[in-house]
């Protein structure tokens, strides 16, 4: 026993973590570590990490952490306790300020990886504060107007909120609520999508039933896509979390320990006592799951609505996206949430339960097709609309397997069959598709958690098999539609759909698929698809060869392998790709074998084909089934039976190998030529063919018995040995390697003596005899030799044991070869022969991977039954892998090997660099490239011979040339390796220094001949050089898991479980799975090997000749080596320290230009710019090169630096040293909560305050660089000699290097000022964002105080001051906003002045206190003086903007011609800046160059005017209240001039955005003057004057300030509004357009929720306990109601008023309908649609009235808009049974028929995005209306009647369908047609008419299946209508045609349905002859 073993035995069971580690350890070939040992390696590297920490020194606990990650790799637990502390260190971590967004991201992702399993870690284990990560948040979410560095803390923050909301305790709901619910404010969408956000990241997900319905009724409010999307996501965890009632118990909140209360200390608890019980707690349950019926139906509707299904509706869902453009883009930096359409899937899953009456088991393919119970219906009385039911007692409603979850999908399923259809397949075909998926994937992943005994779920609340059989038909039907799709996302949804179906009811899949697959692949006419049913049979595998799965299955595997012979096919890609990975998919689970061979004498006859004694199988017992009626598969034989089919199918099994092998022969004949370009025949797609064709063989081959086995290798053998074809060679290889990885000593012995003679042959007779060094096409007379090599080097793939047995020949073949191959494709393959035979003799890995373990394999039972054992799955502990693990004699053999052939090729290439110049060019670049080649291929076939050994002073020695800057050594991490099957590890061992010695030698020999070729710079030396880079590579990098890379090992691992997964969280698997993940963790414990790579002399003088290479002056030379110094920087340290000065030294001028481009190409790689640009003390000297090169004049120079210069601004950052001075008691405190679990030998004070010093050190020399690299930089910028392009970039680096926390030195401020009035437009752009920059943090040093906050840069401004709210109330909330139109004058004393910029609570709810500002004193300045350290900073400042020429020049460049419409918000807030901070020091400056552009009219001059005025205001803000008063009485006379006469139709935009940025943020009393003259023009104005210019401008500013101050603008509002009513007829347009937005806009601003307390507490409790007709939203306030009615009243008269047309437009009617009608339009498309409802049902018959104006197409159009998109929007459900009866009054009353034929469209689309919250009552008014429509005079409205029924029925359930077709038919046999003479003529034609369209109507709503009633109906019925009177015989042949256009797909199975008669009656309806028979 080994020590892992031995320990493990003696530790307890049940520790966590061990089970699997066990299971680790025994999956591979070698003894692993013990789990102590490693537990004290990962005690050593926290203890580092957290010694790291404390001196601050970032670096050092970033390699920590990375060790700790590489340590996790190896699957090692982590014990509780120690997780549990990392992950709050990882929390205060991410949460401290200032933290650098690399180091943000690290521990973000680690705090992720700690924290992911919910089975390691829960709230009980650990709770953790919320509040820090709250504030850094939300104050990094919004930017300022001045603040244009966008990071990523946002990102972070949200993803490390979402991560931890786990272990945020629920107690800390209230709070989270106290602080959340404020903050809404629906008059502005980003407060609303912030809130959210924060609501539904930070709130504890195990108790919701206090906070859940108010989430719902903020929802139903609120009209957003972003909101839905975020809010489906969240219901989503809760429904999942909320299957186990034991979650959400109350006496958990009091039981988990409330450790993490943060600051304050204690919790604030609401009243609940409305949620107390005195029974015991049996969870969260409601009407459906966890939801109230309301709220399911609103869920519904949303389900419905983000499927994104277009109608022709003129896109009734924009109206949620185009509310989401109002959010600023700040919204767009939270992590996205969980995509909508898996959110659905997973809410309906997880409230699925037997929660209603079970309707009866469907019967159909679909569910409720068909007959079932009839709705009741009222009398109405009309023959075509009686009632569709039958008068009596009412039934009780039943659900679909009892489940309302199960019955709302069935019928939202239904609803939307139609567009599953290829036919009608759209970008919404991928959503519906992939929600089915999402079904079925969380329905599996749920029923397999509720089969294991630890379930939570209670057994009454689980699913049953009824719901998981009325799923699979209720999604079959449009899996089987969409899987003939031509999108490829849509057919890879379908093919999981399929898989997951086929798990859950095999018995109904598999037969349709059979049905469908069958046909397809005997016909072989239709490529698609035949391709799509070979998908769909690939996707339902496991029901065909998992026994498990689907017992009857298995036979008709082998009819269908027959079938698919032919899917191998070259000309057709596609399909051969699909049919190998079918066959793969099967060949996986099964063993190829004859069962049917019988025993005689214990001899086993011989199943290749010689005497078979059972009877030669027939297809006849693998028939297709046969579906029954109600869609199931009656089982018709015993398992016994099942059994004895199975068996005798399997004697086909060598014929269809054969034929395999034959046709795959076959296709290898037919490849195209092999290109000049890689050597492949052929394109990337038969690569690709290839490559999938010899997955599918090898597959099949490790499969085979041993008779097959040896059939498939006489049929390869027979055909490599007689075969040569130049276009095969590498397919050959690899179907070679196919048999040699099943069998490899047969397959050795059986092709070795060929290919040994052969080759030795051809080499005799002067193959590869013609020398070549580059790709070319091979000669013909080379074809044999290659032919053989390629095979020989496939038989060598897998055993090194089998590779043993010949190596005499074979090392003889390889000397041989080395001698005679001259070509390049001879002398490589020889390499590569070579190399194949060391790896497979000296590496570690699985001999096989068969789908049982071998000693089953190999045992008799399942010889004679392997049958039972296809589709084996098995668990982690009883996998048995197989390894190969080098034995003594391949070790020995291998070394010979090299010292032989490897040390004789490098005394050959040794002597050749002597001979350089003496031989012929040709001759020793082609002695070289192959000898070299040799050699490069043998150290790359021994990755894992030799195990590096690196002692502790070499490990010190290197951390000296360390990247890592000025770093201690012990913070610079190392390995401990770890045991991962190297070979030799005993640096004693003579072998090991043998070895060793030989691969010292080759490195010194390539640094050798890199300086000799170095030295020769000659063209004809390229392709030695290439080959020598290459060598170079593999020296440095073929070590450890180069050839089993981990990460490939991963992304296979992935992979093959994705294909393999049946359901989630799978615990049993395909054995092949666990071999995969055997080699994966295999391949991470070498990678853990290959992590530190030490370089010593000979690496270092090889990196040195790569770095020179990648300036050669040959470009091929110059890219490969540049890649390969980018790949070695990830794999040693200290490379790019080494390689800089050398690359420095090229950008000298006197350079060759080639050497200077290689130089630049290389220092572009992200190793290189990245790294130099990110430390201060590299990035001087990096800049200061690259500015020096600024004089190249070669174009491809300055394009190269100008994409240099770009990356380079990308990385560079503002340097900041403020985190290294924050305090850090948190994170102390962590830290000594973590040390306690370490060891007391881990602490280390000493190291601690040495590293302190160090970084100390470190800091300041950083500091000191970035100094000097700013000086460097501004000397540069302000010389004359730079070039404008490099003088835009040093200042974008001027502005970076603007810093927190120290002030800038007045050369560098002077320029940047300076530069606001450069002549370059991008100059200015830059030099202004550096002046606002630099004036907010001299703002920021002087009011912080606190380095925490001037690190966050978060203001204390001195005049800001809390006010507590004693008592929240209606009435407080009332004088709250009339204060804002209380001028600020009246107050007696300074400190009464209070300003609040910013609305902080109050629309829903009221904070404790309110944030206010005090007014600025009369004469003492608010912040002056500045912080003392910038003085400076501000001299520099004033010296050049108290220049008037300054503003002369920058008036005159803001009023250069530029186009621009607005104002430009850089420009003012520029100006803002510079008067804030010296106030009003300019001013006298500005004023007379103000005064000249106020003058000018001109577009350009005003906007510069507005421009300017708007900073001076904006800057005057907290200017001494005297100073401003100064400022407004000089801008108060001039307001009528600048906003009255001066604006024009051109500035209007101009100034309206002046007065919007004035508006913006502030308090209105701010801005008095400016208020009061906006408000009195808006009042005074004459709206109906000569010309629209006045009353635009007044109209526009009042609107402009409406917007801005939102909610606050409500003491205006009335006043707002009516002005603006009485000009609802203006004359003018544009007039009239702003009156709509007053309407809009003030209904808005009116809108506010009403609890009875305007407290969180309240809201919250209130939304729980009101009844929901209560309207606490305050959504339908009805503040236009009155005017509403005013409107109805008045548009009778206006009507008769109206005079018709080309004049109509002008009427008062057309004039005041337009306006309603934009008006509405726009309240649709805003945040409070559903507020509108209530003011468009009263309208709605004037709406539809509008619609048949046909003399004002406007007028029509804009009402058709509104009607639609209304119903996009969710109404309220009190509203949709008003609102369907508004369209009823329309159809029913209405005296125009126009009329109806909008109504009834608009019926259909108003019914299908709502159906979910229409009841079953309505719905039969719906159907009765549209009956009655039937019968309309116009044969227009009945024909649309008829369209809208069809619509109608295909999107609900069908339950009427036959009740609506008695109706029908009997309308039909009582309607016979009189002679046309007689007066009942025409009304028995109407009426005939009517049936004959219902008919129609009920035949397409089943345009992809055939009801039972439909042939009888089509047939009978209607063929005897065919030639009756139009339009009776038009709609006839209507229907027919459109019948034959759905049905011809499947035509094959819906003729079933139809007896001989009716076919031949079909036939005559459509042509006049029997079209189908």
């Amino acid at each position: 026993m080994d020590v892992f073993h031995a320990e493990l035995a003696q530790q307890d069971a049940g520790t966590p973590g061990l089970e699997k580690l066990k299971a680790i350890a025994d999956s591979l070939p070698y003894s692993i570590e013990s789990n102590s040992k490693m537990q004290e390696l990962l005690d050593f590297y926290i203890a580092r990490m957290v010694q790291a920490i404390r001196a601050n020194s970032w670096d050092g606990m970033l390699q920590y952490e990375s060790m700790i990650a590489y340590w996790v790799m190896l699957k090692y637990p982590i014990p509780k306790e120690k997780r549990v502390k990392l992950a709050k260190l990882y929390l205060e971590l991410c949460t401290m300020p200032g933290m650098p967004s690399h180091i943000l991201a690290t521990f973000t992702e680690g705090f992720h990886s700690l924290t992911r399993s919910k089975k390691k870690l829960s709230v009980a284990d650990m709770r953790l504060p919320w509040k820090e990560i709250y504030k850094i948040l939300s104050e990094d979410l919004f930017l300022s107007r001045r603040q244009f560095e966008i990071s990523q803390t946002t990102f972070y923050m949200g993803t490390l909120a979402a991560n931890a909301r786990r272990f945020f305790h629920p107690a800390a709901t209230d709070e989270m609520l106290s602080t959340f619910v404020p903050l809404l404010n629906g008059n502005n969408l980003n407060s609303m999508l912030a809130a959210q956000y924060y609501l539904v990241t930070f709130l504890p997900l195990s108790h919701p039933q206090s906070y859940l319905p108010m989430l719902f009724r903020l929802w139903e409010s609120i009209n957003s896509y972003t909101y839905d999307e975020r809010m489906l996501s969240f219901l989503s965890h809760l429904a999942e979390m909320h299957v186990d009632p034991a979650q959400s118990d109350p006496k958990l909140i009091d039981e988990i320990p409330d450790d993490a209360l943060g600051e304050g200390g204690e919790r604030v608890r609401f009243d609940q006592s409305d949620l107390k019980s005195n029974y015991l707690w049996s969870g969260i349950v409601k009407d459906v799951g966890i939801f109230t019926n309301e709220e399911w139906k609103l869920i519904m509707c949303k389900c419905l609505a983000s499927m994104e299904i277009p109608l022709a509706d003129s896109g009734s869902l924009t109206t949620g996206p185009s509310v989401d453009s109002q959010a600023g883009f700040e919204i767009g930096r939270l992590p996205k949430p969980t995509w909508r359409i898996y959110s659905l899937a997973r809410i309906i899953v997880y409230s699925m339960a037997q929660d209603g009456l079970p309707a009866a088991p469907s019967a159909a393919i679909t569910p409720f097709e068909g007959p079932a119970t009839p709705a009741r219906f009222p009398q109405l009385g009309d023959y075509l609309s009686a009632p569709l039911g039958r008068p009596g007692m009412k039934k009780p409603k039943t659900y679909l397997a009892g489940s309302k979850a199960v019955d709302s999908l069935a019928k939202l399923i239904l609803s939307v069959e139609h567009f599953f259809h290829p036919n009608n397949a759209g970008a919404w075909t991928v959503d519906l598709s992939a929600f089915i998926k999402y079904i079925t994937y969380e329905f599996n992943k749920r029923w397999h958690q509720e089969q294991l005994s630890d379930c939570k779920t209670p057994r009454h609340r689980r699913l049953t098999i009824e719901m998981r059989r009325e799923l699979v038909k209720c999604l079959r039907t449009v899996a089987f539609l969409a899987m003939f799709s031509r999108d490829t996302q849509t057919v890879s949804n379908i093919q999981s759909t399929l898989k997951s179906l086929t798990v859950m009811e095999p018995d109904l899949i598999l037969p349709p698929i059979l049905e469908r697959a069958i046909p397809s692949l005997e016909a072989l006419t239709e490529t698609h698809r035949t391709i799509s049913v070979i998908k769909a049979l690939g996707a339902v595998a496991v029901a065909i060869v998992s026994r498990q799965n689907y017992y009857a299955g298995a036979k008709y595997l082998l009819n269908i392998l027959e079938l698919l012979i032919p899917g191998i096919d070259l000309n057709d890609p596609s399909k051969t790709l699909c049919t190998t990975a079918f066959i793969v998919e099967i060949a996986q689970y099964i063993k190829f074998s004859d069962l049917t061979a019988v025993r005689t004498n214990g001899i086993i006859v011989d199943e290749t084909g010689d005497g078979r004694a059972a009877p030669a199988y027939q297809a006849a017992d693998s028939k297709v089934p046969q579906l029954n009626g109600d869609g199931t598969f009656e089982m018709k034989y015993s398992d016994g039976e099942e059994d004895a089919l199975v068996k005798d199918t399997t004697q086909g099994f060598a014929d269809w190998v054969t034929s395999f092998i034959r046709r795959v022969i076959l296709l290898m004949e037919n490849l195209p030529d092999e290109s000049t370009v890689g050597g492949r025949a052929g394109g990337e797609l038969e690569v690709q063919v290839i490559d999938s064709v010899a997955g599918a063989c090898s597959q099949i081959c490790i499969h085979l018995s041993e008779p097959l086995f040896d059939l498939v290798l006489n049929l390869i053998f027979d055909y490599a040995t007689t075969t040569v074809r130049p276009n095969a060679v590498r397919a050959i290889h690899q179907l070679v390697e196919c048999v040699a990885n099943a069998n490899p000593a047969k397959t050795l012995a059986k092709f070795m003596p060929h290919c040994l003679r052969v080759i030795r042959i051809e080499l005799e007779n002067g193959a590869s005899s013609v020398r070549t060094t580059s790709t070319s096409r091979p000669l013909p007379s080379d074809a044999t030799l290659h032919w053989n090599l390629a095979v020989l080097r496939g038989a060598m793939y897998n055993d090194g044991r089998a590779i043993f047995k010949h190596h005499k020949e074979l090392l003889n073949l390889i000397k041989y070869l080395h001698e005679k191959t001259l070509s390049k494709r001879g002398y490589s393959w020889t390499g590569k022969l070579l190399c194949s035979m060391l790896l497979t003799m000296t590496h570690t890995y699985p001999l096989e991977n068969r789908f049982v373990n071998p000693d089953e394999w190999a045992s008799e039972e399942f010889q004679s039954s392997h049958h039972l054992h296809w589709g084996k799955l098995y668990k982690r502990e009883d996998v048995k892998v197989s390894w190969h693990v080098p034995n003594e004699e391949e070790i020995n053999f291998a070394i010979y090997t090299l010292e032989d052939v490897v040390g004789s090729a490098l005394t050959s290439l040794e002597s050749l660099l002597g001979t350089i110049t003496t031989t012929a060019p040709t001759i020793w670049r082609n002695d070289f490239c192959r000898h070299l080649s040799l050699v490069r291929y043998a150290f790359a076939g021994i990755p894992t011979l030799l195990k590096e050994h690196i002692t502790e002073e070499q490990y010190k020695l290197a951390a000296l040339s360390s990247d890592i800057l000025n770093e201690l050594p012990e913070f610079i991490a190392n390995i401990d390796p770890v045991e991962s099957g190297f070979v030799l590890t005993n640096i004693a061992d003579p072998r090991y220094q043998r070895v060793a010695d030989l691969r010292q030698r080759f490195g010194q020999f390539l640094h050798s001949a890199s300086q000799c070729l170095l030295s020769q710079g000659e063209e004809n030396t390229v392709d030695a050089v290439v080959m020598l880079i290459r060598s170079i590579r593999t020296y440095l990098f073929e070590y450890g898991d180069h050839r089993d890379s981990y990460t490939a090992q991963r992304d296979h691992h992935a992979s093959e479980v994705a294909l393999a997964r049946q359901y989630a969280e799978q615990q049993e698997w395909p054995r092949a799975i666990f071999i995969r993940k055997a080699r994966l963790r295999h391949a991470a414990r070498l990678r853990w090997n290959s992590v530190e790579r030490l370089r010593s002399d000979v690496e270092n003088n090889l990196i040195d000749d790569i770095t020179e290479w990648s300036m050669w002056h040959y470009a091929t030379v110059r890219s490969q080596s540049q890649s390969a110094l980018e790949s070695i920087c990830g794999v040693y340290d200290g490379v790019r320290m080494r390689c800089l000065p050398v690359l420095y030294r090229s950008l000298s001028l006197t350079v060759d230009d080639d050497r200077m481009k290689g130089a630049l190409y290389t220092l572009n790689t992200q190793s290189f710019a990245k790294y130099a640009m990110s430390e201060p003390v590299l990035a001087k000297e990096f800049i200061s090169r690259l500015f020096a090169c600024q004089h190249k004049e070669k174009p491809s120079i300055r394009d190269c630096m100008a994409t240099i210069w770009d990356n380079c601004l990308t990385i560079f950052s503002e340097p900041s040293f403020l985190m290294y001075s924050i305090p850090q008691h948190r994170i102390e405190q962590a830290l000594q909560e973590l040390e306690q679990l370490l060891p007391a030998s881990a602490k280390n004070q000493k190291l601690v305050q040495k590293a302190i010093a160090h970084r100390i050190n470190r800091v300041e020399e950083a500091d000191a660089a970035t100094l000097e690299m700013t000086r460097l930089i501004t000397k540069v910028a302000t010389s004359p000699d730079t070039h404008w392009r490099y003088e835009i970039v040093a200042l974008r680096l001027l502005r970076s290097l603007l810093r927190r926390d120290r002030p800038s030195e007045a050369e560098h401020i002077k320029y940047i000022v300076e530069s606001v009035v450069n002549n370059h437009p991008t100059m200015r752009y830059y030099a202004q964002r550096g002046v606002m920059k630099l004036t907010r943090y001299i703002k920021l040093r002087t009011t912080t105080g606190d380095i925490v906050r001037l690190t966050l840069q978060q203001n204390v401004n001195p005049l800001l001051t809390g006010i507590p709210i004693p008592k929240p109330s209606r009435e407080f909330t009332a004088e709250y906003l009339m204060s804002f139109r209380q001028p600020v004058e009246g107050a007696t004393q300074q400190d009464e002045i209070l300003f609040q910029d910013k609305v902080a609570a109050g629309w829903i709810a009221w904070t404790p206190g309110l944030t206010y500002y005090r007014a600025p004193a009369i004469d003492k300045s608010t912040f002056q003086p500045w912080d003392s350290a910038s003085k400076d900073s501000l001299e520099a400042l004033r010296g050049v903007v108290m220049q008037v020429d300054f503003w002369e020049k920058l008036a005159l460049h803001y009023g250069e011609e530029n186009h621009q419409e607005s104002t430009n918000i850089d420009n003012i807030s520029c100006v803002k800046s510079i008067f804030q901070v010296l106030e009003d020091e300019c001013l006298s400056l500005v004023k007379p160059i103000l005064g000249k552009l106020i003058a000018d009219v001109d577009q350009n001059k005003q906007r510069a005017a507005a421009e300017l005025l708007a900073g001076i205001l904006g800057g005057s803000k907290h200017w001494p209240m005297r100073k401003q008063a100064e400022l407004w009485d000089w801008i108060t006379p001039l307001l009528p001039k600048i906003l009255g006469s001066n604006v024009k139709t051109d500035t209007l935009n101009i100034w309206t955005t002046f007065v919007e940025y004035l508006f913006n943020g502030r308090d209105p009393r701010r801005t008095q003057p400016l208020v009061d003259f906006v408000v009195d023009q808006g009042l005074t104005a004459d709206y109906n004057g000569e010309s629209s210019i006045e009353a635009s401008r007044s109209a526009s500013f009042w609107r402009s300030m409406a917007e801005e101050l939102g909610w606050r603008f409500t003491a205006w509002v009335d006043q707002y509004v009516e002005r603006h009513w009485q000009e609802l007829a203006s004359e003018h347009d544009e007039v009239r357009a702003y009156v709509a937005d007053s309407l809009e806009l003030s209904g808005k601003i009116k809108w506010q929720p009403r609890p009875s307390v305007p407290n969180v507490e309240t809201f919250v409790r209130e939304c729980r306990t009101r009844p929901r007709d209560y309207d606490i939203m305050g959504i339908r306030h009805g503040y236009h109601s009155g005017r509403v009615a005013e409107l109805v009243k008045m548009f009778p008269e206006w009507r008769e008023q109206r005079v018709p047309g080309a004049r109509a437009f002008q009427s008062t009617h057309d004039r005041v309908a337009v306006t309603v009608c934009k008006w509405l339009f726009q309240s649709f498309h805003d945040v409070q649609a559903v507020a509108n409802f209530d003011y468009l049902l009263p309208l709605m018959p004037e709406l539809f009235r509008f619609t048949e104006v046909n003399d004002n197409d406007q007028l029509s159009s804009r009402a058709s808009y509104v009607l639609v998109r209304m119903c996009g929007v969710t109404p309220p459900a009190a509203l949709v049974n008003p609102l369907i009866d508004a369209m009823f009054e329309a159809i029913k009353k209405s005296t125009s028929w126009r009329v109806r034929m909008k109504a009834l469209p608009l019926l259909q689309v108003f019914y299908f995005r709502q159906f979910t919250m229409i009841s079953d009552e309505k719905v039969s008014e719906i159907l009765e209306v549209i009956c009655g429509c039937l019968d309309n005079e116009v044969v227009e409205v009945r024909e649309m009647a008829a369209t809208t029924l069809c619509g109608i029925i295909r999107c609900s359930p069908k339950r009427s369908v036959v009740m609506l077709k008695e109706r029908f038919e009997r309308v039909e046999r009582e309607s016979p047609l009189p002679n046309r003479n007689l007066p009942t003529y025409a009304l028995s034609l109407r009426k005939l008419h009517s049936a004959i369209l219902g008919i129609k109507a009920l035949i397409e709503a089943f345009p992809y299946s055939v009801p039972s009633w439909c042939p009888d109906l089509l047939t009978r019925v209607l063929a005897r209508h065919a030639y009756d009177p139009i339009p009776i015989s038009t709609t006839v042949r209507t229907c027919a045609s459109s019948f034959k256009k759905t049905h011809q797909d499947t035509w094959h199975e819906d003729a079933l349905h139809f007896d001989d008669e009716q076919m031949q009656a079909l036939g005559t309806l459509l042509s006049g002859t029997s079209y189908y028979a």
